[in-house]
C-alpha cells in the first residue's frame, strides 16, 4: 500500500506542468472521477486535491462538481488521516462530466498554480506541515475544506472559491512540505466559516424582514 503521507511530485516536472498533462489527457465529451483519478494516479492523492480544486477558482462553479469533488477531496482526507488507500463510491467515480466545462474551468483555474509555485518554499516552516501530530490537524484541515466545499451555496459568488483556495493551498503546501503555504489553508478554511456565517446571517435577517413587511 503507497504511503499516503509521503505525498509528493515524483518527477521533474513542476506541479503545474503535472496538472496540465492531466488536463490535455481529459476526454472530449464527457469525463468520470474515476478516469481523472486513473490520469493522476492514486498515489498522488495530494496532487489530486490540487486538481479537483482548481474548477473552484472562478466566482460561479459549474453545477454539481461541488458535491462529487467535494466528496472525493473529503474521501482523501480520511484516506490520509487512517494511512488507508484511498475508496470511492461507485457512483461518484462513474457520474458523467461535461469535459468541455470542466476543461475550460480547470484552465483558468491553472493559472493559480505558477503563483502559488513562486510564493511556496519547499521545507520552509516544515513543522506546521509534516509529523504525527500536524499530520491529523491537517488531514482534518482538508476534511473541514471539504465540508465547506460542499456546503448548499454553490449559487451564491465565492461560496466554492473560498474554500477551494483553502484546500490548494493545504495540497500545494503538504506536497511542498511548505508550512507557511499549509498556514494559509487553515486561515483560508476560517474565512469560509466566517463568509457562510455571514451568509446565513444575512439571510436570516432577509428573510425575517420579508416576513414583517408580509405581516
Amino acid at each position: 500500500m503507497p504511503d499516503l503521507k509521503q505525498d509528493t511530485q515524483t518527477s521533474e516536472r513542476t506541479l503545474g506542468e503535472q496538472i496540465k498533462v492531466v488536463i490535455d489527457q481529459l476526454p472530449v465529451d464527457t469525463v468520470s472521477l474515476g478516469e481523472i483519478l486513473d490520469l493522476v494516479g492514486r498515489e498522488g492523492m495530494l496532487l489530486l486535491v490540487a486538481f479537483l480544486t482548481l474548477v473552484f477558482m472562478v466566482p460561479v462553479s459549474i453545477p454539481g462538481v461541488s458535491t462529487i469533488f467535494g466528496a472525493a477531496i473529503l474521501l482523501i482526507g480520511i484516506s490520509r488521516m487512517f494511512g488507508r488507500t484511498l475508496w470511492l463510491p461507485k457512483r461518484f467515480k462513474e457520474r458523467a462530466l461535461p469535459a468541455d466545462k470542466l476543461r475550460a474551468a480547470l484552465q483558468k483555474g491553472l493559472a493559480w498554480i505558477p503563483r502559488l509555485e513562486k510564493i511556496s518554499k519547499p521545507h520552509r516552516m516544515s513543522s506546521m506541515a509534516c509529523g504525527p501530530v500536524v499530520n491529523r490537524i491537517n488531514d482534518a484541515a482538508l476534511i473541514l475544506g471539504a465540508l465547506l466545499l460542499m456546503a448548499p451555496f454553490g449559487f451564491i459568488p465565492f461560496s466554492n472559491t473560498v474554500p477551494g483556495i483553502a484546500l490548494l493551498f493545504l495540497a500545494v503546501g503538504l506536497i511542498q512540505r511548505d508550512g507557511a503555504a499549509v498556514l494559509l489553508g487553515h486561515l483560508a478554511n476560517l474565512a469560509s466559516i466566517v463568509y457562510f456565517g455571514v451568509l446565513i446571517g444575512g439571510g436570516g435577517v432577509l428573510i425575517q424582514n420579508l416576513l414583517q413587511k408580509q405581516g
